[in-house]
Protein backbone atom coordinates (compact mmCIF):
# COMPACT_ATOMS: atom_id res chain seq x y z
CA UNK A 1 0.00 0.00 0.00
CA UNK A 2 1.20 3.72 -0.85
CA UNK A 3 2.72 5.15 2.50
CA UNK A 4 1.22 8.71 3.24
CA UNK A 5 4.21 10.12 2.29
CA UNK A 6 4.83 8.84 -0.81
CA UNK A 7 1.04 9.81 -1.72
CA UNK A 8 1.93 13.40 -0.64
CA UNK A 9 4.77 13.02 -3.43
CA UNK A 10 2.94 11.88 -5.96
CA UNK A 11 0.05 14.25 -5.44
CA UNK A 12 1.56 17.20 -4.65
CA UNK A 13 5.33 17.43 -5.73
CA UNK A 14 6.51 18.54 -8.97
CA UNK A 15 9.99 19.73 -8.61
CA UNK A 16 10.92 19.31 -12.08
CA UNK A 17 9.07 22.59 -13.32
CA UNK A 18 8.88 26.24 -11.79
CA UNK A 19 5.51 26.61 -13.30
CA UNK A 20 2.51 25.10 -14.82
CA UNK A 21 3.91 24.79 -18.72
CA UNK A 22 0.74 25.02 -20.31
CA UNK A 23 -2.57 25.51 -20.04
CA UNK A 24 -2.75 21.91 -20.00
CA UNK A 25 -0.93 21.23 -17.28
CA UNK A 26 -3.25 20.32 -14.76
CA UNK A 27 -5.43 18.09 -16.96
CA UNK A 28 -2.00 16.06 -17.87
CA UNK A 29 -0.83 16.15 -14.05
CA UNK A 30 -3.81 15.69 -12.10
CA UNK A 31 -4.48 12.30 -14.38
CA UNK A 32 -0.78 11.22 -14.79
CA UNK A 33 -1.04 11.23 -10.71
CA UNK A 34 -3.83 9.14 -10.73
CA UNK A 35 -6.15 11.79 -9.06
CA UNK A 36 -8.52 11.42 -11.81
CA UNK A 37 -9.00 7.57 -11.60
CA UNK A 38 -12.56 6.87 -9.95
CA UNK A 39 -13.45 10.34 -9.34
CA UNK A 40 -12.35 14.35 -10.28
CA UNK A 41 -10.34 15.62 -7.41
CA UNK A 42 -12.23 18.79 -6.97
CA UNK A 43 -9.15 21.25 -5.68
CA UNK A 44 -5.42 20.09 -6.04
CA UNK A 45 -2.12 22.28 -5.14
CA UNK A 46 1.51 20.94 -6.82
CA UNK A 47 4.57 22.34 -5.39
CA UNK A 48 7.36 23.36 -7.84
CA UNK A 49 10.19 23.35 -5.11
CA UNK A 50 12.74 20.22 -4.74
CA UNK A 51 11.74 17.82 -1.94
CA UNK A 52 13.97 18.88 0.46
CA UNK A 53 13.02 22.46 0.77
CA UNK A 54 9.25 20.79 1.27
CA UNK A 55 10.35 18.53 3.72
CA UNK A 56 11.98 21.07 5.39
CA UNK A 57 8.36 23.03 6.51
CA UNK A 58 8.04 20.26 8.76
CA UNK A 59 10.67 21.75 11.00
CA UNK A 60 9.50 25.86 10.47
CA UNK A 61 6.71 27.64 11.90
CA UNK A 62 3.89 25.15 13.88
CA UNK A 63 0.36 26.24 13.45
CA UNK A 64 -2.89 24.23 13.87
CA UNK A 65 -4.18 22.49 10.88
CA UNK A 66 -7.78 23.23 9.23
CA UNK A 67 -9.10 20.08 11.21
CA UNK A 68 -7.90 21.41 14.49
CA UNK A 69 -4.74 19.34 14.53
CA UNK A 70 -1.47 20.55 15.78
CA UNK A 71 0.85 18.92 13.45
CA UNK A 72 0.44 21.12 10.81
CA UNK A 73 3.38 23.86 9.39
CA UNK A 74 3.80 26.39 7.68
CA UNK A 75 6.83 27.47 5.39
CA UNK A 76 8.78 30.19 6.16
CA UNK A 77 9.49 31.67 2.53
CA UNK A 78 6.36 31.41 -0.49
CA UNK A 79 7.28 28.64 -2.70
CA UNK A 80 6.31 28.40 -6.28
CA UNK A 81 2.71 26.38 -6.66
CA UNK A 82 -0.09 25.56 -9.13
CA UNK A 83 -3.84 25.47 -7.79
CA UNK A 84 -5.65 23.11 -10.09
CA UNK A 85 -9.33 23.60 -9.41
CA UNK A 86 -12.35 21.56 -11.45
CA UNK A 87 -13.66 23.86 -14.29
CA UNK A 88 -17.80 23.60 -14.69
CA UNK A 89 -17.72 21.79 -17.47
CA UNK A 90 -15.93 18.89 -16.20
CA UNK A 91 -17.78 15.69 -15.80
CA UNK A 92 -15.99 12.40 -14.81
CA UNK A 93 -14.59 10.32 -16.53
CA UNK A 94 -13.47 13.50 -18.21
CA UNK A 95 -12.06 15.96 -15.71
CA UNK A 96 -10.99 19.34 -17.25
CA UNK A 97 -8.95 21.32 -14.64
CA UNK A 98 -8.15 25.22 -14.71
CA UNK A 99 -4.50 26.26 -13.08
CA UNK A 100 -3.90 29.39 -11.26
CA UNK A 101 -0.47 29.93 -10.62
CA UNK A 102 1.06 31.95 -7.75
CA UNK A 103 3.93 32.54 -4.97
CA UNK A 104 2.56 31.37 -1.45
CA UNK A 105 3.73 30.08 1.72
CA UNK A 106 2.24 26.54 1.61
CA UNK A 107 0.71 24.44 4.97
CA UNK A 108 1.45 21.15 5.53
CA UNK A 109 0.73 18.42 7.97
CA UNK A 110 3.42 16.39 8.68
CA UNK A 111 3.72 12.57 10.94
CA UNK A 112 6.39 9.64 10.81
CA UNK A 113 9.83 9.11 10.97
CA UNK A 114 11.44 10.56 9.89
CA UNK A 115 8.95 13.46 10.11
CA UNK A 116 7.73 13.73 6.91
CA UNK A 117 4.87 15.85 4.80
CA UNK A 118 1.52 13.71 4.72
CA UNK A 119 -1.13 16.49 3.97
CA UNK A 120 -1.28 19.41 2.21
CA UNK A 121 -3.57 21.60 4.67
CA UNK A 122 -3.50 25.44 2.78
CA UNK A 123 -1.33 28.05 0.75
CA UNK A 124 -1.41 31.58 2.61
Amino acid sequence: KESAAAKFERQHMDPSTSSASSSNYCNQMMQSRKMTQDRCKPVNTFVHESLADVQAVCFQKNVACKNGQSNCYQSNSAMHITDCRESGNSKYPNCVYKATQAEKHIIVACEGNPYVPVHFDASV
